[in-house]
């Protein structure tokens, strides 16, 4: 009786709000607008503006959703964008950004631009309209590789590759913004979510796509070891960290506090495929030694003590659902390449 009030407390609680959510189309932002339509928010979903009129993976949501949207095309770097976007909104959860790797290796700038002055003309524009509460998205990858485990939310943060160091200083714009003006931002710092939808640029669906097509599956560094959490639990941790008045001006890890390495990764993969599949080291998917993070392992007291969150799904779980999905929509992924 008790969970039941709670939801419809929530549910009550949504219905008044009107949330912007930036990089709407993405992977994680995706999961958390379906849910918040489902909690009866109003949603402004921001995607970067294209000619083909697409929406990344709001085209995948159920029609119902779509319809319930307010799809607003754009570019984070343009402040104007941004501002007129967020008018009328009382939350934001900004996840817009560049986020593969690789890419940052070669394209540097526009990550740093997109990153760091996107991330600027969030806080502007959310200071400027008074808005109640500003949803901050960092990454596990600030950390680095792990100077000591598992790593709580004060560990050192390290710029191995540029990705990681315009995320370290968006970070740190957010923290000044609460610092300064006093805008009630919080920070939410998930470690590697993955699910249904995810890109082949992310190593769980890179193993399972290859895994579905060929009877082997390149892949670079077997031994980095990453800790891995289901999309329905990173998705509550937005809601938790919304809606809670303890973590203004905090970081909260979002992990599930267990960690496997990528070899042992792909062979879980396989064995829930019951393929014969080879997994082969391919040099060109190796990051630059220096560049690479070894080991990532949250500490997620924090998040269980402000909030309550605790990770629901179990790896095996999490896997099973994820094939499921990809076994359906294989044909929208090019599994012959390389993607970064």
């Amino acid at each position: 009786m008790n969970n039941l009030m709670e939801d419809r407390g929530a549910f009550m609680e949504w219905k008044k709000k009107r949330v912007l959510i930036t990089g709407s189309g993405g992977f994680i932002a995706s999961h958390l607008l379906e849910r918040l339509v489902g909690l009866h928010a109003s949603v402004n979903a921001f995607v970067r503006y294209n000619s083909r009129n697409d929406c990344g993976l709001i085209e995948h949501l159920p029609p119902v959703v779509k319809k319930s949207i307010n799809i607003i095309a754009g570019d984070l770097r343009d402040y104007d964008a941004v501002y007129d976007a967020m008018k009328g909104c009382d939350t934001v959860f900004h996840l817009a950004a560049l986020i593969a790797i690789p890419y940052s290796y070669v394209h540097p700038r526009e990550v740093i631009e997109t990153n760091i002055m996107g991330t600027y003309n969030v806080l502007n524009a959310a200071r400027r309209l008074k808005v109640k509460k500003v949803v901050h998205t960092s990454t596990s990858e600030v950390y680095g590789t792990a100077v000591k485990v598992p790593i709580s939310e004060d560990h050192p943060l390290q710029g191995q590759s540029p990705y990681s160091a315009s995320k370290i200083g968006a970070d740190k714009i957010a923290e000044s913004f609460y610092c300064s003006f006093g805008l009630p931002v919080a920070t939410i710092r998930p470690f590697n979510t993955y699910g249904p939808g995810q890109s082949a640029r992310a190593i769980v669906p890179t193993i399972i796509t290859q895994a579905l097509k060929n009877n082997v599956v390149y892949l670079g560094s077997l031994t980095p070891k990453r800790d891995l959490t289901y999309v329905t639990d990173t998705v509550e941790g937005f809601i938790k960290v919304s809606e809670s008045e303890k973590v203004i001006g905090e970081v909260i890890n979002i992990g599930s506090g267990s960690e496997i390495a990528i070899g042992d990764l792909a062979k879980k993969v396989v064995g829930l495929l019951d393929k014969n599949i080879k997994i082969v080291l391919e040099k060109k998917r190796i990051r630059p030694k220096n560049s690479e993070v070894e080991r990532l392992l949250a500490d997620n007291k924090k998040a269980k003590k402000l909030l309550g969150w605790t990770p629901k799904v179990s790896l095996e779980q999490g896997l099973e659902e994820t094939i499921k999905w990809f076994r359906d929509n294989l044909k929208s992924y090019k599994t012959d390449i390389y993607n970064v």
